[in-house]
């Protein structure tokens, strides 16, 4: 056995929930000798960029988690906001992007996730992207870990779904069949100016928790699907570029868009690197 498979097969037998919640209470710890150390370590083995981040000093944050998602100085990433252009929602590496073919997500190496599934269930939640287009982004650990919105949009549904929490890199995306339907993940339905589309925020192992800007903390949370509706009364707009969410330790955004209203620029393919608020496809 392979380590890359040793790696796979240790995920499937280790307690993922326990492993990762309890490494989201380490990473709030406040002693000053635990958490500068942790921090300071994380920055090097991941060769973190901290000229960028508004507070550059690693010993002036509480503790990791608020290192980990750390804000950015004014100007570290510039947001095109040409009217018919969608820009990426994070810093990462595209796993995989195209066509949705028969609710089929490609996922790697011949394998596809269903769309229905990744949404939580409902195929009514899945029917407008039927046809549509689909980029997987992946966070590695020394990425900026906020993520924005790539159009603007009104908030129409926040769906919670539980479920694993194995790691999502590539090795695993690799290995792993039906990996971003089967992790826990926060789905975001959006009305924009070009029709419905959907952010997924999938949680991984030693994710400590997933949070959006207008719920804060939503995953963990418990064992079934929750379903939370938005309606004129409770109307949530979020302009492009603006923060819709946070990984409390990296994860993958998947997103969803209906047919014919997207090209993806040439330029991006599958390992791509990309930064948040580059455009990434033009929308009609």
């Amino acid at each position: 056995m392979n380590f890359d498979n040793l790696f796979v097969f240790s995920q499937y037998v280790s307690p993922q929930h326990f492993i990762s919640r309890g490494a989201g209470k380490l990473a709030e710890c406040k002693i000053p000798p635990v958490k500068n150390a942790f921090i300071k370590w994380f920055i090097e083995r991941y060769d973190v960029n901290m000229s960028e981040a508004k507070e550059s000093n690693p010993e002036a944050y509480r503790h990791f988690n608020d290192f980990f998602t750390r804000e950015l100085k004014e100007g570290a990433r510039e947001v095109d906001h040409s009217a018919k252009v969608l820009v990426s929602p994070v810093d990462g590496a595209i796993s995989q992007l195209g066509t949705i073919k028969q609710n089929q997500i490609f996922q790697a190496k011949g394998k596809s996730f269903n769309a229905v599934d990744l949404l939580g269930g409902k195929t009514a939640r899945a029917e407008p992207f039927v046809g549509g287009d689909f980029a997987t982004i992946y966070l590695s650990p020394k990425d900026y870990h906020r993520i924005h919105m790539p159009v603007t949009g009104t908030l129409k549904e926040m769906i919670y779904v539980p479920g694993q929490l194995f790691s999502v890199n590539p090795v695993t995306a690799e290995n792993v069949p039906n990996l971003f339907a089967r992790n826990e993940r926060v789905v975001a339905i959006f009305e924009t100016a070009f029709g419905p589309m959907a952010m997924v925020l999938v949680g991984a192992m030693i994710v400590a928790s997933v949070e959006t800007v207008w719920a804060g903390l939503v995953a963990p949370m418990r064992k079934q699907v929750v379903d939370f509706s938005y309606d004129a009364e409770q109307s949530i707009t979020i302009e492009k570029g603006q923060e819709m969410g946070r990984f409390k330790l990296g994860s993958t955004v998947v997103l969803l868009l209906p047919p014919g209203v997207s090209e993806f620029k040439d330029a991006f393919k599958a390992e791509s690197p990309i930064r948040m608020g580059e455009a990434f496809a033009k929308l009609d």
